[in-house]
């Protein structure tokens, strides 16, 4: 299945080969970063002899606009817009290094992967 993400201000397309890259920002680190774009596949991929540490919270920002994409209603939570076979749905993720948590919003109601999902509140995710 092909995944299309994109920046939820300025729609810009955030995966323009396999890798969603983004901003990350944690402390005075600020560097783009690449992850899987399979909802629930938390391979990313990081700047050489970059070292990630467990538990820091990273804000992310579109490549392209430079908006933040930490989700209002969820402040733990960054949001992307994503498009499988041309329908919009919205994609939340966390904003922990190492937690596994994401959200897939769509027409049919929320999906949840990841083994830290259950850690999150659901009820402020919203489609668009």
């Amino acid at each position: 299945m092909r995944w299309t993400y994109a920046c939820p201000h300025c729609q810009a397309m955030l995966n323009p080969d396999e890798t969603v890259v983004l901003i990350g920002e944690c402390g005075p680190h600020r560097i783009l970063l690449g992850f899987h774009p399979e909802p629930g596949n938390y391979r990313a991929f990081f700047p050489p002899e970059f070292e990630l540490q467990e538990g820091s919270t990273w804000d992310f920002s579109c490549p392209v606009c430079d908006r933040s994409l930490v989700a209002g209603a969820a402040p733990d939570l960054c949001a992307l817009d994503l498009a499988t076979q041309g329908v919009r749905h919205r994609l939340y993720f966390s904003r922990t290094a190492g937690e596994q948590a994401t959200f897939l919003i769509t027409a049919e109601g929320i999906s949840s992967h990841g083994k830290d999902s259950d850690q999150h509140s659901l009820e402020m995710l919203e489609l668009v």
